[in-house]
């Protein structure tokens, strides 16, 4: 028979928080967070005119596949439904956060 025993883990390595920490002031969070939002809004906003660009070709018999208008389409929509999940999700947040008591 085996002797196996298990012990708890007898050292920890502490990361060296100082060579992985960047220090960046809030302004610039502020601005890289309303850059990466401006972004996802436009992409959402890029789907969504490129699925209405597909849609109108199609109804005007322009040399348009189907399948391919559908898929701009669902793809537009998921888009939508996930930003305005999110949205509403961070309104959810926020709305929590005011009803603390401090």
């Amino acid at each position: 028979m085996n002797n196996l025993t298990f012990s708890p883990v007898s050292q920890t390595l502490k990361p060296n928080i100082q060579t992985n920490v960047k220090t960046v002031s809030p302004n610039e969070v502020h601005q890289s967070f309303a850059e990466m939002l401006k972004h996802s809004i436009d992409t959402v906003n890029d789907g969504q005119i490129q699925s209405d660009q597909m849609t109108e070709k199609l109804a005007r018999g322009e040399k348009v596949d189907l399948h391919d208008v559908m898929i701009a389409s669902q793809k537009a929509s998921v888009s939508m439904q996930l930003t305005l999940e999110v949205r509403n999700k961070a309104v959810e947040a926020y709305q929590e956060i005011m009803r603390m008591q401090v």
